[in-house]
């Protein structure tokens, strides 16, 4: 299994909405960068991601699903573009800020504590550890 981080804008669509979508969930599109949509390829069904509010609040706020390999946006018009489908697991006991990763030694080497604009990023499985123990989730 890999990890995954997925940002979106609160006020756009935001950890709410996706767990009112219930496990059908989303389709994770609007992607229109090369780096990211290539992770997007990477993706296997079962794959966690964490779900970031970025722009407002700025923290991961919840674990999300891969339920899709990527398949093409149905929001694009150009087929370079795709996407997965993903949906809620559940919310974190305590949301991490980026100020808190960017604080932890052991997340130094993140994307997101690196690269801040990068709409879907991986997390290593060393990352996700850590955030895990600093959220305070069990599993």
């Amino acid at each position: 299994m890999a990890y995954w981080l997925f940002k979106s804008e609160p006020d756009v669509f935001g950890w709410d909405d996706l767990v009112a979508k219930g496990d059908a969930g989303e389709e994770w599109d609007g992607v229109r960068n090369y780096q990211a949509r290539n992770m997007m390829r990477a993706m296997a069904v079962g794959d966690l991601g964490l779900f970031y509010h970025s722009n407002v609040g700025k923290e991961a706020v919840g674990i999300c699903q891969v339920i899709s390999l990527a398949h093409p946006d149905s929001k694009a018009n150009d087929p370079r573009w795709e996407c997965v489908n993903i949906k809620a697991v559940r919310k974190l006991p305590r949301a991490i800020s980026l100020e808190e990763a960017k604080a932890e030694p052991r997340l130094a080497d993140m994307v997101l504590v690196n690269n801040t604009r990068l709409s879907v990023q991986p997390v290593s499985d060393a990352e996700w550890a850590v955030i895990m123990e600093l959220s305070g989730d069990q599993g």
